[in-house]
């Protein structure tokens, strides 16, 4: 090859871009430029981590963004997240240990429910899912109802205000005895993350004029006399309640049989037509239930006898149909148990169809101590009679009043549901009281009537002094009046927060 070809072939080789150094060196370069790029695109990547670290620790995230729409109003992560730990809160406080029994491990707190597959949820859903759907709820209503406050010129007023902030009083102080730096972070660990005291302060202002929006609706429906007489008819006797006496005669079970044969439940009819018999004949025993346990006795040999004081809605299939039809005390009948056991005699008693007058009285509660086993002495409930009669004395001495008896009732009694509204209660039912105070309130007392009245229940026992007020609505009308007002207003809510159906946003994924 001449010296002038092989100079032309580097000439060429130069052009081409295949020389040996050029090739390097472009490599080189390639290589430095990947380099700078892959750093600058892992620092930018470090940056916006590190940036986002700060963001949510100094909570910009959970107060600056948006998680939910409202009817035209923001409500941060932050804000939705104590509408989400408050449904959780509430869940558990009343669920207790017991939550554990509905799938709810509640170990690691409100911050713990997104693995956590939910039982009141289909297939796939989350106890975040569930309290998340509540929170929601929540957020549409308080918003629905403070629209209608607004609309209706309703307000909270300063009173209600102070009392609303009022339970906010010392919440620092408790925060820190309890190891957090101040009532925030005790709140943010206990609701979410975000959820801080004034959050917390805004809403329970918002739900003390939500709810003062509510009664004002709850108020103003009103329904006539006979709208309530016929809801209650509507019933079909299930609020009623029946006093009845009842022997169960039973067909013998063969061992090693599942049930009673044909032949035994045949006798066991026989056995049940001839106490039904020997209860009509017996008329000369005035008293039902005993000449009932005679005639029992008659054909069995057995004594016992049930009496049964049931509501409509929860008697036997097998005999309510005879129950609720036109009968009078001492009517019987016989019939054959459904579940093919055997035969009942039935004989009826009463029906307290629950027009009656409910009635309100006072009470001041005077509690015998306990001894150191947890017992009452008759000397602890000695004691406790003679201070409630002093005080009754004292009530006498002044100026026998409903005031002045409430007055001493919110200065003595130790009864925490009435001593702080003057010990009253209202509206009063049958069987509502222990059974010496529900006898005081029924015994056909004239307004202004006092006594001093024993009482004892599981938790308590004592003596009442007693201030009869007087009577209120027919219980029929209370309770009829009481689901028709509860079946309006649901469907008036329903109404009423259909415009605020919430619009979720980007941030929504920080709640819970």
């Amino acid at each position: 090859m001449s010296a002038s070809t092989d100079k032309k072939q580097r000439q060429l080789a130069r052009a081409a871009g295949t020389d040996k150094k050029m090739l390097a060196a472009q490599e080189a370069a390639k290589k430095q430029a990947q380099s700078r790029r892959r750093w600058t695109i892992g620092t930018i990547l470090v940056v916006v981590l590190v940036a986002a670290i700060i963001l949510l620790n100094t909570g910009i995230l959970y107060h600056g963004t948006t998680a939910l729409t409202v009817g035209g109003t923001r409500l941060s992560p932050a804000q939705v997240n104590y509408y989400f730990g408050n449904e959780y809160v509430n869940l558990v406080n009343s669920y207790g240990s017991y939550a554990s029994m509905l799938g709810l491990d509640t170990s690691a707190g409100v911050t713990g429910l997104k693995d956590q597959a939910c039982s009141m949820l289909e297939e796939g859903g989350t106890w975040r899912d569930y309290f998340l759907n509540l929170a929601k709820n929540d957020a549409s209503q308080i918003a629905a109802l403070k629209n209608y406050a607004a609309e209706n010129g309703i307000s909270l007023t300063e009173e209600e205000i102070t009392a609303a902030e009022a339970s906010f009083e010392g919440m620092d102080d408790y925060a820190k005895q309890q190891g957090y730096a101040n009532a925030s972070a005790l709140l943010a660990m206990n609701y979410g993350k975000g959820v801080n005291l004034k959050i917390v302060k805004q809403a329970a202002l918002d739900n003390a004029l939500a709810s003062k929006a509510y009664q004002h609706a709850q108020d103003s429906f009103t329904f006539t006399p006979e709208e309530i007489e016929q809801h209650y008819k509507d019933y079909n006797g299930s609020h009623d309640y029946f006093d009845f006496l009842v022997y169960d005669v039973k067909g013998a079970v063969e061992e090693g049989a599942e049930s009673a044969s044909e032949t035994a439940l045949i006798e066991a009819k026989a056995t049940a037509d001839a106490i039904s018999m020997a209860y009509q004949d017996g008329v000369d025993i005035e008293d039902i239930t005993e000449r009932f346990q005679v005639a029992v006795e008659s054909q069995t040999g057995a004594l016992p006898t049930s009496r049964s004081r049931v509501a409509g809605s929860s008697l036997s299939a097998d005999y309510s149909a005879w129950l609720m039809g036109e009968r009078e005390a001492g009517d019987v009948t016989v019939v054959a148990d459904s579940d093919g056991s055997g035969t009942s005699v039935v004989v009826f008693l009463s029906r307290n169809d629950n027009h009656y007058n409910t009635v309100s009285v006072r009470h001041i509660l005077i509690k015998a101590e306990k001894d150191a086993d947890g017992n009452y002495t008759d000397e602890a409930k000695a004691a406790a009679k003679a201070r409630a009669e002093e005080i009754l004395a004292e009530w006498e001495a002044g100026e026998k009043t409903e005031d002045s008896f409430a007055a001493l009732a919110g200065q003595y009694s130790e009864d925490t549901g009435s001593n702080t509204n003057g010990g009253l209660y209202e509206d009063i039912a049958k069987g509502q009281m222990v059974p010496e105070f529900d006898a005081f309130c029924f015994d056909e007392h004239q307004s202004g009537d006092t006594g001093i009245v024993y009482g004892e229940s599981s938790g308590y026992a004592g003596y009442h002094v007693m201030y009869y007020v007087g009577q209120g609505d027919l219980y029929s009308n209370v309770l009829a009046e009481s689901e028709m007002r509860s079946n309006s207003l649901n469907d008036w809510m329903n109404d009423l927060v259909l415009p605020y159906e919430p619009v979720e946003g980007f941030w929504l994924r920080l709640v819970g």
